[in-house]
């Protein structure tokens, strides 16, 4: 299943991760790891803010998707499930056919 993976970053945290020579590395480890379809960067509610789009087959999957961002980059994380326009048109046919 597809989801949004939100990590927002505190000031200070952010502060001291953009001082890191490693950060741009360490965020292209982390998309790898992850097999990330895709990657955002912006600012949301004053803080940095990163979010990947992840395919997750099982639950026991999360761990391994959060601990880097909370580890590495001292993030609050968000995982949110998503569709894509062709999920949305089997979802819409299969409430037809009730």
């Amino acid at each position: 299943m597809r989801f949004i993976v939100r990590a927002q970053i505190p000031t200070e945290a952010g502060n001291k991760m953009v001082q890191n020579p490693k950060m741009i590395q360490d965020i292209e480890d982390y998309i790898r790891k992850t097999n990330a379809e895709a990657s955002y960067f912006f600012e949301a509610g004053g803080e940095r803010t990163m979010v990947f789009i992840v395919n997750i087959s099982s639950a026991d999957m999360i761990p391994a998707i959060a601990e880097p961002l909370f580890q590495g980059f001292n993030a609050k994380v968000e995982f949110h499930p998503v569709m894509v326009l062709e999920d949305l048109k089997k979802a819409v046919q299969k409430l037809g056919k009730n």
